[in-house]
């Protein structure tokens, strides 16, 4: 049987996945994406939201995690900047729109939780101020009676991750890059100086892998005796009809689970981290009934003229969590081996950290931001001898 050999494998063509192999293939590196595809992931089910400010989501179910997610911020500044160069670098057009995001409180405790978060992300770096009732009306009349106010940051903004992943695709094919579809990757070994990676789609010998398989990334270094906590949370997402121009921003909510987004087209997309459920064999993400109708309920109550379009989509897709921040860089212990899983928001993280993660696989130091706070090393077992 012939193994095929590659300088390096990328298990994981999500745009973390995709972007890094991008960066590697432009640089002349042999690079082959192993890509999953029949398992709907984040990227294939995202939603094109760029976060930059922390979601209130996140603080309030992962309180333990927020000091991990404040010391990330700068990334996700840079990650949003990212997006811009990389749709102009790739002359393409992913409808991106930096217009910015609103975080909406229909309460005074409420609003002043936002201060406060306002505050501490100001000293953080980020461009966010208060807008009260008023201020509000005039930037986002669209919102309902309910709202009193919001916390504004202008780096916020969305996409269309159909257009933007479909585009990085082809510029990877382009530049010398390799793709394999329905390539489930079931084990990783070491083989002499390089690695072997085994699935159904056979046996590949690679110099050097980057795992970049979100949520899976875990379950392929266990095995090797590294502990990554990468969990699957299955999210509920839907989309309306097209309308005529309704919602500016990127809208989410101080306490309850939202973001609200129009697209270039119209269709106006509601998620926000509603549950969904993993199901079958396969764990594939399936919508929940009562997130759907939670979902647009409180969708109408946002923002009341949502009330009158037709919901034409509804579906789910798998978030990755950790512990709030990326787990990037060389595996200690596993010359060659190297993690590239995104923080929270992981979609708007993907080409900075697909660009970070592509300069330590090629040994550089010259890379924008310090990685080593991010290893998977800080993990309990991570650094144990192979």
């Amino acid at each position: 049987m012939t193994v095929r050999e590659v300088e390096v494998a990328v298990v994981g063509g999500g745009i973390v996945g995709l972007c890094a192999a991008l960066e590697l293939a432009r640089e002349g590196v042999d690079v082959l994406v192993l890509d999953d595809a029949a398992r709907l992931a984040g990227t294939t089910a995202n939603a094109g939201s760029l976060h930059v400010q922390m979601q209130s989501r996140f603080i309030r179910m992962y309180p333990d995690q927020v000091p991990g997610l404040e010391r990330s911020l700068p990334l996700y500044v840079a990650a949003a900047r990212r997006w811009a160069e990389l749709e102009r670098e790739l002359g393409t057009s992913f409808e991106l729109k930096a217009s910015g995001g609103l975080m909406v409180a229909e309460n005074a405790e409420s609003y002043e939780f936002l201060a406060r978060k306002c505050e501490r992300e100001k000293r953080l770096g980020l461009t966010v101020h208060m807008l009260d009732r008023a201020e509000l009306m005039r930037v986002a009349p669209y919102l309902g009676e309910a709202v009193v106010g919001a916390e504004f940051c202008a780096e916020e903004g969305k996409l269309n991750p159909l257009l933007a992943n479909q585009a990085v695709r082809r510029a990877l094919l382009a530049a010398g890059g390799a793709l394999l579809p329905e390539a489930r990757v079931e084990r990783i070994e070491r083989d002499g100086t390089a690695w072997r990676l085994e699935g159904p789609f056979g046996t590949l010998r690679a110099g050097r892998v980057l795992l970049a398989a979100g949520a899976g990334t875990g379950a392929l270094l266990a095995p090797l005796g590294i502990q990554v906590p990468t969990v699957a949370e299955p999210l509920h997402m839907n989309v309306t009809e097209a309308a005529a121009p309704l919602i500016g921003h990127l809208v989410q909510h101080a306490e309850r689970m939202i973001t609200l987004k129009q697209l270039a087209a119209g269709q106006v997309v509601i998620g926000g981290g509603w549950p969904a459920r993993l199901a079958g064999p396969r764990q594939h993400p399936t919508v929940e009934a009562s997130s759907l109708i939670g979902n647009l309920r409180l969708a109408s109550h946002i923002v009341p003229r949502l009330a009158r379009l037709r919901l034409i989509r509804s579906w789910a897709g798998v978030n990755t969590t950790v512990d709030g921040q990326c787990v990037l860089g060389e595996v200690p212990g596993r010359p060659g081996l190297f993690t590239a899983v995104p923080g929270d928001a992981g979609y708007t993280l993907g080409p900075l950290v697909g660009r970070l993660a592509a300069g330590a696989v090629l040994g550089r130091r010259d890379l924008d931001f310090d990685i080593r706070p991010f290893s998977p090393g800080r993990f309990v077992g991570a650094a144990a001898p192979a």
